[in-house]
This record gives C-alpha cells, structure tokens and sequence, in this order.
C-alpha cells in the first residue's frame, strides 16, 4: 500500500519554470532529513508517522522559522512558541490528530536524552497533524513512543517515500487518496543559487485543479468521497535561504495559498498550516524586495507535492470497509488530453 512511484514529473507533469533539486524534494536542501513509520493492523489501523529532522537542531541550536495558519481547526502541538519566538527546537512531527499528543512526549523523551541537553529544563516540540480517521480506527491511538522514535532515527537524506506512507498512510485529499507529496526548486536569490523543499501530509477537501483541469471522482466513474470537504493539511517547507523569522512567515503564507492552486476549499473544519524554516541561522537575511522568486517557487513547490501525493498514493480500504481510491492515472492523461492542457511534454 505504498506510493507507486508516478510522480507528477514522471508523467510529464512540470509546474513552473524553474529546475528541482536532485531528488525533487525536501531533503534536497543540506542538512534535512526525512522519516516514515507506517503503521497498517487489521481490521482498520492505516496511520503514521512523519518526522522532518534539520541536523543538529535543538534548545541549544534552535533554527528560524515562521508559521501561518490558513485555517486554525488542527491541533499544532508547539504552534504559540513558534510564532512568539520565531524559531524551532526540535524536528516536526507530524502524525494522526489523536496521536499528537503522544507524539509530542516521544519528542520529549528524545530530546531530553541527547547529550547535549542534560541541562535542559524547557523545550518546545513541534507535532502536526491531520485527521486520518475516516480510514483508520482513530480512537484506538496506535501511533506511540516507539514509532516516533524510529522514525527520527531513520530518517535519511536522498528520495524520500510517498502516497500512502508514513502520516500520510491513512489521508485522502480533493476526493482521492492522498499521503505524504513532496518537492524542491533551485533558483537564484539576490546573487546566490539557494534551494527551496516542501513536504504536505495532504487530508484537505475541495475540487482537484491538474494543469487547470478539473478533475473529480466521477471522470472516472466513481462515487463522490463522503470526507471531500473535510480534513486538514500540514505544508513544512526548508530552505538554504538566510531568511529571518519575519522573512519565513511570509514564506509559510505563500505555501498555503499554493494549495489553492490545486483546488482547497480551506473550509471550516481544515485545519491548513504552513512551517517554515531556514538551515542557515547565522546567514544576512536579504532584502524582501529580492523574495518574489523565492515565493513564486514556494507556490509551485506546494502545488507539485500536493500532486505526488495523489499520484503516488494507492487505493485503500479502512476501518468500517470504508474506501479511498487513489486517481487512476491512465485515466487523468486521457482527462487531460482531452481538455488540451496536457501534451506530454510536460506542458
């Protein structure tokens, strides 16, 4: 029930002009590290965990970052400090709504036991999540002290896993099944070649836009999904830019609006949060007026990992036999050509 690999670009999908990183994706900016825990029990356990790890990152090396909330109905362990103080401590999380809390005190736990922190007596662990419980047995809080432990642990550089992976197992998003989507964009920022990475955990509502294309489950003969406007959706972007937590709030903005691009409903039951953060805590923040190519790349960052997501996730069937069934993708290019706004070559 993983990710199958067709990627947007796979398909020939591009959004915007400007190149990806190597592996397309958060980890293509230095020092960022990704890892999954899924968590898949019978009858109905389809859940997980996400872990986003800057290197070195903690109360003694905290990183700036900026935080925007397009929709407050989530439950962002760590949200208040982030905005007060414009920094991160700790790796972010993310995860299942009900297991946040757990997954907060495992953060704890592992921060507390490094080394380097034996004096620590305050720390702000940071814990997203969206609500996967129209597939998985949510009550039931599978997602403990263990998997988030393993999932910093093994959390690696390179491609990163999608779709149905990690906390992304149990979510569905703009009618379909959805995951974890991820991608990256290189470009040049007042003189200097940075890179920008954005990771969702996409579970939001509305009506899926492909190249400006409106797709829905009935283009493909299926039901409406019973959960098409509820649901949240967690966006992480890093970037090498030496951005203040000023400039990184403006950045966590532009990449909820990104997820209009693809259709958001941003309706009263999402819970639609965007984390910024910067690996370069010592760098010359530049000017704003120089960030107009830095946001642009955020808008078509988001966009395109909201479309990995989809594409890469798989049908499943949860709890209660309930089912979310992933975009048949023979079905969108035809979609696609048909409407004019896709010619294969990755236009």
């Amino acid at each position: 029930m993983t990710g199958l690999g067709e990627r947007a670009r796979d398909l020939g999908i591009t959004i915007g002009d400007r190149e990806p990183g190597e592996h397309d994706a958060i980890t293509d900016v230095p020092g960022v590290r990704v890892g999954h825990r899924t968590i898949v029990r019978e009858p109905g356990i389809r859940t997980g965990v996400t872990a986003i790890v800057p290197d070195g990152v903690g109360p003694h090396a905290p990183l700036p970052a900026g935080l925007f909330t397009g929709n407050g109905h989530g439950k962002l362990v760590g949200a208040t400090q982030v905005a007060e103080l414009g920094q991160i401590e700790s790796p972010i999380v993310l995860t299942s709504t009900l297991s946040a809390f757990r997954a907060a005190d495992a953060l704890v736990s592992w921060m507390l036991a490094r080394p380097d922190c034996v004096d620590v007596r305050s720390f702000n662990p940071v814990v997203g999540e969206c609500n996967d419980g129209y597939l998985s047995d949510i009550r039931v809080r599978p997602v403990g002290e263990a998997e988030v432990l393993e999932a910093i642990e093994d959390a690696a550089r390179g491609p990163v896993a999608e779709g149905c992976v990690g906390a992304g197992t149990g979510t569905g998003a703009l009618g379909f099944k959805a995951g974890i989507g991820t991608a990256s964009r290189t470009l040049d920022l007042a003189g200097e070649p940075v890179t920008l990475g954005v990771l969702v955990q996409a579970n939001f509502g509305g009506t899926l836009r492909v190249l400006g294309t409106t797709v829905t489950p009935a283009h493909f003969g299926m039901g409406e999904s019973a959960v098409q406007d509820a649901g949240s959706c967690m966006i992480v972007a890093a970037t090498d830019a030496p951005l203040d937590a000023r400039q990184l709030t403006r950045l966590a903005r532009r990449t909820v609006f990104g997820l209009g691009r693809v259709g958001a409903s941003y309706s009263h039951g999402s819970g639609d949060y965007g984390i910024a953060f910067s690996v370069r805590p010592d760098g010359r923040p530049p000017r704003d007026q120089a960030l107009s190519p830095l946001f642009e790349a955020a808008l078509d960052a988001v966009e395109e990992a909201v479309l990995n997501s989809l594409f890469t996730a798989t049908t499943m069937r949860g709890t209660g036999g309930r089912v979310l069934h992933a975009i048949p993708i023979p079905g969108l290019i035809e979609l696609l050509g048909r409407s004019g706004s896709f010619t294969g070559d990755g236009k």
